[in-house]
């Protein structure tokens, strides 16, 4: 795909080799980006954070960048989506996306989002869930317009749950 700014990029499952330019590209996130995703500061990607997010679990869990057209290890990695099933209930999952300033407002979030629910479609998710800070605003207006509701999360301040009913994948034949 090629990017408002002539950049190019392409939206790919996440491959192991991905690890080390991830790290590198978290070192390049500022407080605020990493605030959002996380909930929380973090300086750094553990290892084993870093290896769950590379190895996901065939049917339970999905990831998905948008990475530089080059091999995987090689490219930039500046944005990802996750989704990891419940447990308890696999018919919900849980979500993340984190799409670095340097590619911000291009389109990327609502790209990764899409292939999201479009996974979940194909798999039998039928709710797909985040918690997202209040004051994410880009966040809230892209779940917004792509049918996410948003609840008030007891006990949490500052912290809003968005969720959308999947709409089940039509079959071609």
């Amino acid at each position: 795909m090629r990017l408002p700014d002539l950049r190019e990029l392409v939206l790919r499952p996440i491959c192991e080799e991905d690890s080390a330019p991830i790290a590198a590209a978290f070192q390049l996130l500022n407080e605020d980006e990493v605030r959002r995703r996380f909930l929380h500061v973090l300086k750094a990607l553990s290892e084993a954070h870093l290896y769950q997010l590379t190895h996901p679990a065939p049917g339970a869990e999905f990831v998905v960048v948008a990475a530089e057209p080059l091999p995987p290890g090689e490219a930039l990695v500046p944005a990802v989506a996750r989704l990891s099933r419940n447990h308890d209930e696999p018919e919900r999952a849980e979500f993340g996306l984190l799409v670095s300033h340097f590619v911000i407002g291009l389109g990327l979030g609502r790209l990764l989002l899409q292939r999201l629910i479009e996974w979940s479609g194909r798999h039998g998710v039928k709710e797909l869930w985040g918690d997202v800070m209040d004051d994410n605003t880009a966040m809230l207006e892209l779940a917004t317009r792509l049918g996410f509701h948003r609840e008030t999360i007891r006990g949490s301040p500052g912290l809003v749950r968005i969720s959308l009913e999947v709409p089940a994948a039509k079959l071609r034949g």
